[in-house]
């Protein structure tokens, strides 16, 4: 046995059920579980290994609902900077049929890395285009080196533009093709125990992406092995014209009668929901992946977070694609994820003059617990015996935070993002004193930009 003793943060949030936030606290950890919590004086004093965080804020690890890793290769493209969400995908679409492997492999390492330095200690992906030769398997194989906890979405396309689709043709895959790789995955990757580091989720890509039938069999293949089930909804005007327009129903509507519904269930951005939408997905047990800064650099719209939090659906955060955000940094998506709320209630007469402001201790929340609730994760997202030792921690002592002793939990939140200095995944250091550890940065970024500009000019 293995243990492991965090002692002395000035504030440790654990996200418990009282929501406790302990002074000079640490925790204890027995073979990358956590045994104690509480304030220093009251855990063991040895240990294998002591880790004295003196002076900063320590969190449980921050995780991510929702993510494109391969879209590192393509940020900022100039065709796509100033489109919404329809001509971006256009604009974009022709340079990732050019994806090889090791394309997703270093995308998976870049975003990965960036993650790990933004406090994330747990990220779904969702891939779902699989040109020259991809699999699923180069990305869980690449993000084993990082070692970050991975929900690896066997997301699909097989609506072609011949279709009545978006993407052309050359990008999308045959429906038993996708179903048989899917399963393969499953039987393969998919560890359902507590601790896992790696879960498989089944996630075919957005209504204009696939067929109803895609939609229907995904569920029943989700189903029959326990997995869960994730796919874009509500994120555009444009997707719910082509709902009405297609199937002559709204987008949560055509979910709804492929059998998409239930605590299994989880729709990344959910932007177009209106009030009877929200109880109907509360009723079910639907979970939301809000991301605000895509859904604002694609001009999408605002979700409605207040209404889904107040009706009790399942609200985690997602940095989304690192070509719609050009980032991948959760304690940045935490921020905008308060501010973006706090800007939509002005305009949402169910909400404004009704509701206090979403605050930084509820943006937190939705970044930690939310997000594994979203996930179907009961031991990730709090700092309590029982649970992984996943958790972040944070210099209290930069100028960013001056002036803001009062409130440090706040602070973090309200004040500008900042990389951890700090990042464990089951009691194993990832970063340690604001450094990468598992691989070269600067290696790692030459070789990512090597290979996106061969990507952007095949």
């Amino acid at each position: 046995m293995t243990t492991l003793l965090v002692r002395n943060a000035a504030i440790l949030v654990t996200m418990d059920e009282e929501r406790r936030e302990i002074a000079d606290g640490g925790i204890f950890v027995e073979d990358g579980f956590i045994t104690q919590v509480g304030p220093t004086d009251e855990l063991p004093s040895t240990a294998d290994e002591i880790l004295n965080l003196s002076g900063h804020l320590v969190l449980p690890g921050l995780i991510n609902t929702h993510h494109h890793f391969y879209q590192t290769l393509t940020r900022v493209i100039p065709a796509a900077q100033n489109s919404n969400l329809f001509n971006w995908l256009v604009a974009l679409y022709p340079i990732w049929a050019g994806l090889r492997p090791d394309d997703v492999r270093i995308s998976t390492q870049i975003a990965l890395a960036e993650l790990a330095l933004s406090g994330c200690t747990t990220a779904s992906d969702h891939l779902y285009i699989y040109p020259g030769a991809c699999r699923l398997d180069d990305e869980i194989e690449a993000a084993e080196v990082i070692g970050l906890r991975l929900h690896a979405s066997r997301g699909s396309m097989n609506l072609g533009e011949s279709k009545g689709g978006l993407p052309p043709d050359s990008v999308v895959e045959e429906e038993d093709e996708i179903l048989k790789d899917s399963q393969r995955l499953i039987e393969t990757y998919h560890d359902p125990e507590p601790g896992s580091m790696v879960q498989i989720v089944i996630a075919p890509c957005s209504p204009f992406t696939v067929t109803q039938d895609l939609m229907r069999e995904s569920a029943v293949l989700a189903r029959e092995y326990g997995v869960k089930l994730h796919t874009h909804l509500a994120e555009d005007v444009n997707e719910d014209v082509f709902c009405q327009a297609q199937y002559n129903l709204r987008p949560l509507a055509y979910a709804e009668n492929l059998g998409w519904t239930g605590e299994d269930v989880w729709f990344a951005h959910a932007i177009n929901i209106n009030a009877d939408e929200v109880s109907r997905m509360a009723a079910s047990g639907i979970g939301v992946a809000h991301c605000p800064s895509s859904n604002m650099r694609l001009s999408s719209g605002i979700a409605p977070i207040q209404r889904y939090l107040k009706a009790g659906v399942k609200v985690g955060l997602g940095v989304d694609g690192s070509a719609s955000n050009d980032s991948s940094h959760m304690l940045a998506e935490a921020r905008q994820a308060m501010l973006i709320s706090r800007l939509g209630s002005a305009t949402d007469p169910e909400v404004h003059g009704k509701e206090t402001l979403l605050s930084a201790r509820q943006a937190l929340e939705m970044a930690t617990l939310g997000g594994a609730k979203v996930l179907g994760r009961s031991d990730v997202g709090a700092l309590r015996p029982g649970m992984c030792a996943d958790f972040i921690a944070i210099s209290l002592n930069r100028i960013e935070f001056a002036g803001a002793q009062h409130d440090p939990v706040s602070a973090v939140v309200f004040c500008h993002p900042l990389n951890v200095d700090y990042n464990y995944v089951h009691g194993k250091p990832i970063v340690a004193e604001g450094k990468f550890l598992s691989l070269e940065i600067e290696d790692l970024i030459a070789k990512h930009n090597k290979a996106a500009q061969q990507l952007i000019n095949r």
